[in-house]
């Protein structure tokens, strides 16, 4: 069979025990990339593992489509996944969604075979069902390509700072969405247009709704939130704002002080009401063109890390596509195949912290204030009250007049506060609405990462 790489070589030397068994559940982009790897890679991956690889199966809708482009025996192609989970050692779940996925893994692991998943909506939906049956079945349970795609971000947070204790997450882990925010900056062009060409290009989905409004975002900060502070943290947990509302001047005003809007994922630890707890959120940003992050274009991914003996932490690369995925999944087979090799089991859930997880009324942060009013005296000091009242210190105020197409002139306010609670900005805004002073509360942004 083309997959199993031969017991010994004559560039090194022989392997001794069985191949280990990979099934793999999904033949589409990523898929076929892992499959296609483990193909062309056998003999290095051999060596590194201590053990062949050797596919047994690829679980796919239809077994009777052409890929002959991957390199394997097409007799491994099958539809009954069911089966083909109890014959493995390693199970690669690919096929995405819930309840399906979920079925599958856990047949698996109750069949002894250790699980490797790039599953971030199911991880974030009930990630605690999986990691409590990878204990009690005492086998490995492996998820790097659930978030940012290439990028090796979940090891470094589980393994490299295990030591550490890690304060704060940014991350730009949405390649779809950053793509359209670059390209609004870019061309010039509104949000809906952008989309479009991104769904052209091949960036977006047909259905572009998980990126464009959060859940993928939300998802993976969830995943990054429960394994950065030790604590369960599910995708309903994650305040979620999408980007369908940020304008073209939006981006005009984030440049015009000197920023750029990204849709950012933040984990972070906050002092709450009751001590320390957890906040995370998804929404888009003004930063800093300073800021690591400012110059992360098209549908690149990175994560901006903060622990408080490592200090800053930048991880950068390509968040998405079939090489780039399955590169991190094949990094997630090795390292549970050499568990296997050796005997024993790699890291699992670490959730003892239990810190509660604050409500995004508690989020502390800088906010872009945008307003348009009457033009006559007296505006500012009522609006400027209303910021007081609250206890939202206003940073800075700018005032100018805007002429519309028709020649209309409009008086705009435009305000940046000081860090202030999410909830007391939203009661400022509330208030704002009511005066007859203003005509309109244009926009509210938030300002991170200065």
């Amino acid at each position: 069979m083309t997959t199993a790489p031969s017991q010994t070589s004559p560039t090194g030397p022989a392997h001794p025990g069985r191949p280990l068994r990979v099934a793999l559940l999904g033949g589409g982009t990523v898929g076929g990339s892992v499959a296609r790897m483990i193909t062309t890679q056998g003999e290095d991956l051999a060596q590194r593992i201590g053990r062949p690889l050797e596919i047994v199966g690829i679980a796919v809708r239809r077994a009777g489509r052409d890929r002959s482009d991957l390199g394997v025996d097409p007799q491994l192609f099958t539809t009954d996944a069911e089966e083909l989970v109890t014959r493995a050692d390693i199970v690669v779940e690919l096929i995405g969604g819930i309840d399906a996925a979920r079925s599958l893994i856990l047949r698996a692991m109750e069949h002894g075979a250790s699980v490797v998943t790039a599953n971030k909506a199911l991880l974030a939906e009930d990630g605690r069902t999986l990691h409590e049956a990878a204990a009690e079945h005492e086998v490995d349970l492996y998820y790097e390509a659930s978030v940012a795609g290439a990028i090796p971000i979940l090891r470094p947070i589980r393994d490299s700072l295990a030591g550490d204790s890690i304060t704060r997450i940014t991350g730009i882990v949405n390649g779809t969405t950053n793509f359209v925010l670059d390209a609004m900056e870019t061309t010039g062009a509104g949000l809906f247009d952008t989309v479009e060409r991104a769904q052209a290009l091949g960036y977006a989905e047909a259905d572009p709704t998980a990126d464009v409004e959060g859940f993928d975002a939300a998802a993976k900060a969830a995943i990054l939130s429960s394994l950065a502070f030790h604590t369960r943290v599910t995708s309903d947990d994650v305040h979620r704002e999408g980007i369908t509302g940020v304008r073209s001047a939006d981006i005009q005003a984030a440049r015009d002080m000197g920023c750029t809007v990204k849709l950012l994922a933040i984990c972070e630890k906050v002092e709450g009401p009751d001590g320390v707890g957890i906040s995370a959120r998804v929404h888009p940003a003004m930063i800093p063109l300073t800021h690591p992050l400012a110059s992360v274009r098209e549908a690149y991914n990175a994560v901006f890390v903060e622990a408080e003996a490592a200090g800053e932490l930048m991880f950068y690369g390509q968040g998405a596509g079939g090489d780039p995925t399955a590169s991190a999944v094949l990094g997630d087979i090795v390292a549970v195949a050499r568990t296997r090799v050796t005997g024993g089991r790699g890291p699992g859930e670490s959730a003892y912290a239990q810190l509660p997880v604050l409500s995004m009324g508690q989020a502390i942060t800088r906010y872009h204030v945008s307003l348009e009013v009457a033009d006559r005296s007296g505006v500012l000091a009522s609006v400027a009250a209303v910021f007081a009242d609250n206890d939202v210190s206003i940073g800075t105020v700018r005032q100018q007049i805007v002429t519309d197409e028709d020649g209309t002139a409009r008086a705009e306010l435009i305000i940046v506060t000081h860090a202030a609670t999410d909830a007391a900005l939203s009661a400022t805004v509330d208030e704002l609405a009511g005066l007859d002073t203003v005509t309109e509360v244009t926009s509210v942004m938030r300002v991170e990462g200065s």
